[in-house]
């Protein structure tokens, strides 16, 4: 274990530069922040170094993780500063990012999986994917504009689904929905100008559902996309359902049709 007293110490200005995307996204890596959270990292994952304050240090065996990666120690006010967190645990890590295998999840039998448009609230980010990991769904697709994955908020919201279940991000919707008409993937748009209940579709069969923005819904370009429009029943007074909600309601559909195999 190392230990960090300094503001100016090279590793506490990296951990406070990661907190921006382009910093993540140039170094390849991400923060997880959280006991639970870090125990759900999977033991292949590769973790650069983990991050914990003196009083974590104090009252933990730290040998698992110095087993792993470097482990640095930090005095507990600038373990929280350098947090994301308003009250952190004490253990932050350091992860690389992983890039997942396209062709590998096309490949499953009869695969499942989840588009969504411009998804911007990080809330509802992480809850669609620990929801799609629930469902076991077999990707998630994220397209251009929508809310960085490794958004602290969105990883906390995930509960560490996200690394159970791969996600693609700044995918452009164009050529995936070519790609899963050319696997024969029916691809369905959650619209409310649809015109069949997602019950009365065969979803046992390989298939992808496409969610819209929060306040927009699904954009023309997209929903033209899609090899059929469906309405989700609303018959209370409510014009819309939450994104995360509709995108659960249309998994858990999928998951009951294939519970019957």
């Amino acid at each position: 274990m190392k230990k960090i007293e300094s503001r100016d110490n090279k590793w506490v200005k990296r951990l406070n530069g990661l907190k921006i995307k382009k910093n993540r996204d140039k170094e390849g890596v991400f923060v997880a922040e959280g006991l639970r959270f870090i125990s759900e990292v999977p033991a292949d994952w590769a973790v650069e170094a983990y991050v914990v304050s003196e009083t974590f240090a104090a009252e933990n065996d730290l040998s698992i993780y110095e087993k792993k990666a470097e482990v640095l120690c930090l005095p507990d006010a600038l373990f929280a500063a350098v947090c994301d967190t308003e009250n952190p645990q004490g253990i932050l890590a350091v992860c690389k990012k992983l890039d997942w295998d396209e062709d590998a999840v096309f490949a499953k039998e009869a695969p499942f999986f989840l588009l969504a448009e411009e998804l911007n609230d990080p809330g509802n980010l992480g809850t669609v994917i620990r929801t799609a990991d629930a469902c076991g769904a077999d990707a998630v697709f994220l397209s251009k504009g929508s809310v960085d994955l490794h958004n602290p908020k969105v990883l906390r919201s995930t509960m560490g689904s996200m690394f159970h279940v791969p996600v693609f991000q700044n995918v452009d919707l164009n050529e995936i929905s070519a790609k899963l008409k050319e696997n024969n993937i029916s691809l369905y748009a959650a619209h409310l100008r649809g015109e069949r209940w997602p019950y009365d579709l065969d979803l046992k069969a390989p298939c992808a559902f496409i969610i819209g923005n929060e306040a927009r819904g699904l954009s023309d370009k997209a929903a033209d996309l899609c090899d059929q429009w469906v309405k989700i029943p609303m018959p209370g007074q409510a014009e819309s359902l939450n994104a995360s909600v509709a995108a659960g309601v249309l998994m858990y559909e999928v998951v009951r049709q294939r519970l019957d195999k």
